[in-house]
């Protein structure tokens, strides 16, 4: 019931598709750094906010979402607005937008043969008029994946680390602590879903040890990680 695939119109971002089957569980959304255009049958156009926890969502049977992700930093260049103020939260886009603007393109994917195609449309349209993301952003995810430290990643990019924190609230939604915790979960979920061992794991991701690696688990996704390897 769930599909992606790379965007080929947008760097970086992916495209998915899916459909709440009838007496479907809730699902488990994890926190990624990501901001999603979002389309729901039901809802219409929607934005989700970067999550700082994972999201239970909810969906009504037969519900059918059609969305694009951007890579973190590229969400705020669309939508025109802090990644900060859309945290945590999945909201109406015509609360960021005109409705006019707003219903005509709700109308647009709603009746297209390809509605993943508009999305991308209106995503690169935005990304054209605003000048792109910003592109400390790519850099920043970057080293921080890697494992580099808040103090070394902002004298790498010339900034000091108020600066950095400033900007990846911007860019991000929450400081660049955060989001290093963010990428290394995501990393070691990877490793895990490969049938790497949880202690090989925690070792190759940076944690001190697999306690600390459940321990992070759960307090960014409420579940240890074997509930998200199962």
């Amino acid at each position: 019931m769930y599909r992606e695939t790379g965007s080929e119109a947008v760097a970086g971002a992916v495209l998915w598709w899916s459909t709440v089957p009838p007496e479907a569980a809730p699902s488990r959304i994890l926190p990624d750094g990501c901001l999603d255009l979002i389309w729901s049958s039901h809802q219409g156009l929607l934005v989700a906010g970067p999550d700082t926890t994972a999201q239970v969502g909810e969906g009504t049977a037969g519900e059918r979402y059609v969305a694009l992700r951007f890579p973190p930093g590229t969400g705020p260049a669309v939508f025109g607005v802090p990644a900060y103020e859309l945290r945590d939260q999945r909201v109406p886009l015509a609360a960021l937008w005109s409705g006019p603007r707003v219903r005509e393109l709700d109308e647009r994917v709603a009746y297209a043969d390809r509605p993943d195609r508009v999305l991308e449309a209106i995503a690169s349209e935005r990304l054209r008029e605003g000048g792109g993301p910003d592109p400390i952003a790519r850099p920043v995810v970057a080293r921080l994946d890697r494992g580099v430290d808040v103090a070394g990643t902002a004298a790498a990019l010339g900034l000091d680390p108020r600066q950095l924190h400033r900007r990846s609230r911007t860019l991000f939604g929450y400081g660049p602590k955060t989001l290093a915790r963010i990428l290394r979960m995501q990393r070691a979920l990877a490793l895990l879903r490969a049938g790497v061992p949880a202690a090989e794991v925690a070792a190759r991701s940076g944690y001190a040890d697999q306690p600390h690696l459940s321990r992070e688990f759960r307090g960014l996704t409420g579940v240890p990680p074997r509930e998200l390897v199962t």
